[in-house]
């Protein structure tokens, strides 16, 4: 008698406990560890009472961040959503403005254009990197937008096109150059949206440097965590000080006066944040050497399902930091991504299916978008990401 084929969420089961193998752990997404300095850095803010957004740290962290990615200026903030917030504003973003990102991203890519009274404009992504199609933005642009007074406008709304925010999807980088180019010729500011990329690199060179300003995120879950954090980088100088002006309150300086000379926001990064994320980012070397030995191992277990399941892989031009690992269904197997993420889950492996896509939430359904956005709904029926935590290769090796 032949055994029956085992469904296709016992089979991927089957793959991830080749990796993690222990029954008895929570594999959760993507969780911090502390085996550095925190503790002591965290101490030393206790002890000489500076918690707040001044201290040693603060200024350490930036400059930490500076050296490893080689971006001249930063600027630590209490998040990357505050960060994108701020990155708008010092390209002079303005209400009615819209601005291009994908519609595959998280929430907050939309949420920081629209604390402006900006608008997000939807547009599609490309498999091979998770983000942004250039080729489909360039003949989406060719149609659809004109260029008026040294600046770019939506042919339909009447609308100017201020910048576009590519987004670093799970770490993995978009293909910058061609998007540079787009901004380029259609008068186009380009930020890079790389809250998720810390660690990776395009063409040899880290994200961040392709766009007149960056973001990172340092949430409890990304590559380095302050707790919450983010920071806004760039190598123009007036932009630097613009920023860190605006998020101290826009206060100027002076031994004991308080006098604001325009409308800021409380966003700097107090000093207990900053002194975990320094003694985070000394870590940073080996978390992500971890991170990419672990993504090996997946595409390795994954192999023998590639006629029902690819893992997703970096372009051959980018060196991703795999924060977050993930398998594609292939098309004809998108049915069953409900069934495999309740079957892990309940096997105490938690993965999780991409965001909505952000133009199908009901705050965003009226906003200009790319009629054919293809792409990103196949995606995000398909993707399932899977635990990626830093820590995970050891523990599976140690486990096996």
């Amino acid at each position: 008698m032949l055994n029956k084929p085992q469904s296709l969420e016992k089979l991927i089961l089957g793959k991830l406990r080749a990796v993690l193998p222990d029954k008895n752990i929570v594999y959760a997404l993507s969780e911090p560890k502390f085996n550095g300095r925190e503790l002591s850095n965290l101490k030393q803010c206790l002890d000489t009472a500076w918690v707040s957004t001044g201290g040693e740290f603060i200024d350490e962290f930036e400059k930490k961040i500076a050296r490893f990615t080689k971006i001249k200026y930063v600027t630590a903030v209490v998040n990357g959503t505050a960060a994108l917030h701020v990155a708008l504003l010092l390209i002079n973003t303005k209400p009615g403005d819209e601005v291009l990102i994908p519609a595959l991203t998280f929430v907050a890519t939309a949420n920081a254009i629209s604390y402006l009274g900006a608008i997000p404009h939807f547009i599609d992504s490309e498999e091979k990197t998770l983000g942004v199609d250039p080729e489909k933005l360039k003949e989406y642009l060719k149609k659809n937008a004109v260029i008026r007074n040294n600046a770019c406008y939506n042919k339909k709304t009447k609308r100017p096109i201020k910048a576009l925010v590519p987004m670093h999807t799970f770490g993995h980088p978009v293909d910058l150059d061609p998007l540079k180019k787009i901004c380029r010729n259609y008068r186009i500011i380009l930020i890079e949206d790389a809250a998720e990329a810390l660690g990776s690199f395009y063409k040899g060179k880290h994200v961040g440097h392709w766009g007149k300003l960056s973001i990172l995120s340092f949430n409890g879950n990304k590559i380095i965590t302050t707790g919450g954090g983010g920071a806004i980088l760039t190598n123009n100088k007036n932009l630097a000080e613009q920023a860190r002006h605006i998020t101290t309150t826009a206060k100027v300086d002076h031994s004991w006066a308080y006098y604001h000379n325009r409308v800021g926001f409380n966003y700097r990064l107090p000093n207990l944040n900053a002194a975990l994320g320094s003694a985070q980012i000394d870590q940073l070397p080996r978390f992500i050497k971890n991170k990419r030995k672990l993504a090996r191992r997946y595409a390795q277990v994954f192999k023998t399902l590639k006629n029902q399941v690819q893992f997703f892989q970096e372009a051959e031009f980018s060196k991703s930091n795999y924060w977050l690992n993930a398998i594609l269904l292939n098309p004809g197997e998108a049915k069953h991504r409900n069934k495999i993420l309740n079957h892990t889950n309940r096997n105490n492996i938690l993965t999780r299916p991409a965001w909505n896509l952000i133009h199908t939430l009901p705050m965003y359904r009226k906003c200009p978008r790319m009629e054919d956005l293809s792409c990103a709904k196949s995606l995000a029926s398909r993707i399932i990401n899977l635990p990626s935590s830093a820590f995970l290769y050891e523990l599976s090796t140690k486990h096996a």
